[in-house]
């Protein structure tokens, strides 16, 4: 569910839903600004802005109305097409405050039910800083929302987001593979090495051996390797390049991952509060890096799509 929309255009997700018929899909800020940008989606783009203006407030509430809109319109597009879940994403901006991530979920989870989507076909992904974490728990324990915890990279974070009893984590392969490239000395991994494989392998490892119910959800893959060194894990988000790549190998594919494996590793139960949390995350500079530079591309992402509709809003007014 990656960035694939740097290089295929958000319709060929679509065209690949009808095509390969996955179960799920997630969006993200990066693929709602590619598709924002796109002839295609332009009705979707002004149903929010109307839909923005029409409720009044300040300019910044009228904005954050029509985002809010816009991420549930594309995330309406493709329930249209998929009998399962869909993933909307709150601002990365907010990823450090609890409250209104909170707020934020609850306003896209009243969207989706006022189109008639019931909440359990919606996951709302949350970046996994500890207040996201913590937001997630609350969301799930109080108001029956399922949570995707996304950007997670350490193990620390897979740690937290078990306790907090979230329904999905995203635990990301690609981009760990991306950050041992850039500053080590090794420019390949074969697939049982990848670092990202091994990253995901230990969190599955660790949830099924302690029988946390969290679904484990592979994200960011960058070669087809990566997809079949996780075969088993309970779920895996493909972008529609790898989906053709894999349609296309007729080679047998053998479960790596198991619940039988998983219990016979040696791994220790362990409890993290707040301040053990960001001891052992900070322990780990890949996953503080990416998660950083994680909620700073989907920031960067947000303050692009919303310069955009600031300007549609202002000729849609202008015009009026």
């Amino acid at each position: 569910s990656e960035s694939v929309s740097r290089h295929l255009s958000v319709l060929s997700v679509f065209a690949a839903i009808d095509e390969y018929k996955p179960q799920d899909a997630t969006t993200n800020p990066s693929l709602i600004l590619a598709a924002a940008k796109m002839p295609a989606y332009q009705h979707l783009v002004d149903q929010a802005i109307k839909y923005g203006i029409a409720n009044g407030g300040t300019e910044e509430e009228q904005v954050a109305n029509t985002m809010d809109k816009l991420f549930v319109s594309f995330g309406l597009e493709i329930l249209k097409k998929v009998p399962g879940r869909v993933s909307t994403e709150v601002d990365a901006r907010l990823s450090f405050d609890k409250e209104e991530m909170v707020a934020r979920a609850l306003k896209l989870i009243a969207l989706y039910e006022e189109a008639g989507i019931s909440k359990d076909r919606v996951l709302i992904k949350l970046s996994s800083t500890w207040e996201g974490i913590q937001a997630g728990k609350e969301l799930e324990e109080k108001h029956g929302v399922h949570c995707n915890m996304t950007l997670l990279f350490s193990f620390a974070q897979a740690v937290a987001c078990a306790e907090a009893k979230v329904t999905l984590i995203s635990p990301f392969v690609g981009r760990i593979l991306d950050w041992h490239k850039e500053n080590t000395d090794r420019k390949s991994f074969e697939p049982h090495e990848d670092p990202g494989v091994i990253s995901v392998t230990k969190i599955y490892n660790y949830y099924k051996k302690f029988g946390y119910s969290t679904v484990v959800m592979g994200a960011s893959f960058r070669n087809t390797g990566e997809v079949k060194a996780l075969a088993g894990c309970d779920l895996l988000t493909i972008s529609p390049g790898l989906l053709a790549e894999l349609s296309q190998d007729h080679s047998a594919i053998t479960a790596m991952l198991t619940v039988e494996k998983s219990k016979a590793c040696d791994l220790e139960k362990i409890h993290l509060d707040e301040k053990a949390f960001r001891w052992e995350h900070n322990e780990d500079r890949m996953a503080v890096e990416k998660l950083s530079d994680g909620i700073r591309k989907f920031a960067a992402d947000a303050i692009k799509l919303e310069a955009m509709i600031k300007e549609k809003m202002l000729s849609v007014k202008n015009g009026q």
